[in-house]
């Protein structure tokens, strides 16, 4: 019924599309910046920061998920993977798609031989939280994300 593959450039204006989906599902759709030419040059110029795969209908090679996946380190525990975003499209939902991808980026951390994966879900996300769980992930509370966006450190360096 799926493929999986590594995502390649070309896919990128369909992944920035799921991108999209994603944030108007997480009520959010304005905190998007992010463009092609950037998601270009980080991830597939000189030095990337991210990967990704992508995961098609077998039938039509359209693209209906995506994970985006990159490295963090941690004093604690070493080189870590950190999933950004697993989307599937609305449409494909609970038919094995986020299955496929996210098994995909857990192997991938143990072949990147990193001591474990991270990531983050929404607390009233319940679908997501439910597919986790099937996994046995520690959902932690507790923490609140911190964030600067670059026009404040600029203001604050400047001042």
């Amino acid at each position: 019924m799926y493929t999986l593959r590594e995502g390649k450039i070309e896919d990128l204006p369909r992944v920035l599309e799921l991108i999209k989906e994603l944030a108007l599902y997480e009520k959010a759709p304005e905190q998007v910046t992010n463009t092609l030419e950037m998601m270009k040059a980080d991830g597939f110029g000189p030095n990337p920061v991210y990967g990704l795969f992508v995961c098609e209908k077998e039938k039509t090679g359209e693209i209906i998920g995506i994970a985006i996946y990159y490295y963090r380190y941690s004093t604690w525990k070493g080189k870590r993977m950190y999933l950004e975003d697993l989307v599937v499209t609305e449409a494909e939902r609970g038919n094995g798609a986020g299955k496929l991808l996210f098994d995909r980026i857990l192997a991938k951390t143990l072949e990147e031989g990193c001591t474990g994966m991270m990531w983050q879900v929404l607390d009233w996300n319940e679908p997501a939280i439910n597919f986790y769980k099937k996994y046995g992930a520690d959902l932690e509370e507790g923490w609140l994300n911190a964030h600067l966006q670059d026009y404040e450190i600029k203001k604050m360096l400047d001042a």
